[in-house]
């Protein structure tokens, strides 16, 4: 370009820049992100424009990077400036579409330190779920600059998921006496207090007041649906998402977490209608993969929803060998549930086993190893797994039922206990007071000798047959056949199903 031409389309670019503001303060988006979009277009290192366009969620991901190859770097910069503006509008460009890591060009090296090129690496560990890299490097941020504006919502929403609450206390307030009228301000007061637990009055009090400030600050509006959901006040929790889809459009997770309160309100067909939406927003997000495959799971297509699963293993798998991220546990005992039912047992039980890496003490993760193994007949397996269940959580009802059929099955296929009295029989396991008279009420207390003369049936393909057709009692008037009891148990079982990976993360 000449020098007055350069200058003439840097005029255009501000005036186009001018009118998408004037139109976004109108509430006009559509209108503002074409004037935004021209501003770039016509000056490419007209940087507000880009940054208004990507920080205020006007673009899905595959529209950001359509808009990226459009523009014209070639006529407007030189070779060298090309590959240095292309790398910093990259970094700005949606992550959490997919896990994903960033590759810092050879021919500018020289920004490894650089504070935004830092930020933008935290970012991507943080919607890959690395919250621990993420604070690291976040951390350093905040120590050269205390108050870098793009690394505070980052460093905030790491601070509530690592329960960092005194350090979130001391930086709210200093933004709050520093910034009073910046929103983030007022957004780390609220995430401090929907942290803390039971003051959600006060976080929505405070997410109001940043959402009063910039209407169009959309970590504010989720975390103010975040207060409701978390009081299971669903219709107030959709409202603040929807008001959320409507100012992020190019964000796909207010329409992820509409489809989950509909999920939890078992309205599943309007659930798969939001999920649906957000997978064409960011269709290489494991975290709605996972819901997809939820939903599936709860409409009984097994083979659907197993898809979904590993599709989603697959794509948090692309970024390193092993899965170590605690946030990942759900996606592993769902896979183990689905393949429970498909009757792959040995799988299942694998992936409960890995989810048990990542998080040791979950109860319910004991449970369903328990009653794979009860299915496959591995009665004395499933009673130790079903007894460690109690042991984390002790008024698990499913766990407590379950041990008692268990105990009842074991105890008929080992001669040494016949004859012997029900209490002598459960004091071998070590049960407390509460757990042996829920027991003792399950067990059925008299055992016919001649139940044993029958000849025992062997395991077969289904492990639910077994446990139907095993041992039946002659005594049938005191309790019901087990055909049923087992079916009551496995449709309550499947509550065990963990239905959201998402767990409304900020």
């Amino acid at each position: 370009f000449t020098q007055s031409t350069l200058l003439f389309h840097q005029i255009k670019s501000s005036i186009c820049l001018l009118r998408g503001k004037i139109y976004d303060a109108l509430d006009n988006r559509t209108l503002a992100t074409h004037s935004y979009k021209e501003a770039l277009k016509l000056d490419v290192y007209c940087f507000e424009a880009f940054d208004l366009l990507t920080s205020h969620h006007m673009l899905t991901a595959q529209e950001e990077k359509e808009l990226l190859e459009s523009l014209p770097l070639n006529k407007q910069c030189t070779e060298e400036e090309q590959e240095l503006l292309h790398f910093l509008f990259e970094n700005k460009l949606k992550k959490y579409n997919k896990p994903s890591e960033t590759l810092i060009p050879e021919s500018v090296n020289g920004l490894q330190e650089n504070l935004d090129v830092v930020v933008s690496l935290a970012e991507r560990h943080y919607y890959n779920c690395d919250f621990k890299m993420c604070y690291k490097r976040t951390s350093l941020v905040m120590e050269k600059d205390p108050f870098h504006a793009n690394c505070l919502p980052v460093h905030i929403g790491t601070l509530v998921e690592l329960n960092k609450a005194n350090e979130l206390f001391y930086l709210s307030h200093k933004l709050v006496d520093l910034y009073p009228n910046n929103p983030v301000s007022w957004f780390a007061v609220g995430c401090y207090y929907l942290m803390v637990g039971h003051k959600n009055e006060h976080a929505r009090r405070y997410l109001s007041k940043a959402t009063t400030l910039e209407r169009t600050y959309g970590p504010a509006w989720i975390a103010y649906g975040h207060s409701f959901a978390v009081e299971s006040e669903h219709d107030q929790a959709m409202a603040a998402y929807f008001t959320a889809a409507q100012l992020m459009k190019g964000c796909h997770l207010p329409m992820l977490y509409i489809g989950l309160e509909y999920g939890l309100t078992n309205n599943s067909k309007l659930a798969e209608r939001f999920f649906s939406q957000a997978l064409s927003i960011a269709p290489e997000d494991p975290f709605v993969m996972h819901e997809v495959g939820v939903v599936a799971f709860q409409n009984g297509d097994w083979k659907t929803a197993e898809k979904w699963f590993l599709d989603a293993l697959e794509k948090i798998k692309a970024i390193g060998n092993e899965i170590t991220v605690d946030k990942w546990e759900p996606l592993l005992n769902n896979l183990g549930h689905v393949c429970r039912k498909l009757k792959k047992y040995e799988e299942a039980l694998e992936y409960h086993r890995q989810a048990l890496v990542l998080i040791p003490q979950n109860a319910s993760t004991y449970s369903a190893i328990g009653y794979i193994h009860s299915l496959m007949g591995n009665f004395e397996s499933a009673i130790d797994y079903f007894h460690t269940a109690l042991g984390l959580r002790r008024d698990d009802t499913f766990s407590v039922t379950m041990l008692g059929h268990c105990i009842e099955m074991y105890i008929g296929d080992s001669e040494a206990y016949i004859g012997t009295e029900i209490k002598d029989k459960l004091r071998c396991y070590d049960f407390d007071v509460h757990t042996m008279k829920t027991l003792k009420n399950i067990i059925s207390p008299a055992w016919d000798f001649r139940e044993f003369d029958i000849e025992r049936q062997t395991l077969d393909e289904s492990g639910i047959v077994t446990l139907e057709t095993s041992h039946q009692r002659t005594n049938t008037d005191t309790s019901r056949p087990l055909e049923e009891t087992f079916e009551i148990e496995m449709n309550e079982s499947d509550m065990m199903l963990e239905t959201s990976m998402s767990d409304h993360s900020t």
